[in-house]
């Protein structure tokens, strides 16, 4: 009995996962400072474009840490 409630934790927080990156996907494109903050890499020449979202891989890499820290918690 004990596995079919590790089971059932397991696939609830699975699908938390997924509407949260659903929601995230859907409302990304509404926050214009997000992949444009201060440390982003963006090159530009002629025939060549390099962008490196460095200072926003940071800022979702801490977030994401937090919540999943917050998560471990209880």
């Amino acid at each position: 009995m004990t596995e079919i409630n590790s089971l059932g934790r397991i696939l609830i927080f699975i699908g938390f996962l997924v509407i949260i990156f659903g929601l995230v996907l859907t409302f990304a494109g509404r926050i214009s400072w997000l992949g444009k903050l201060p440390g982003d890499i963006y090159v530009q020449k002629k025939n060549f474009t390099f962008y490196f979202p460095l200072a926003t891989s940071i800022l979702v890499s801490v977030v994401l840490s937090l919540i999943l820290w917050l998560l471990n918690r209880r």
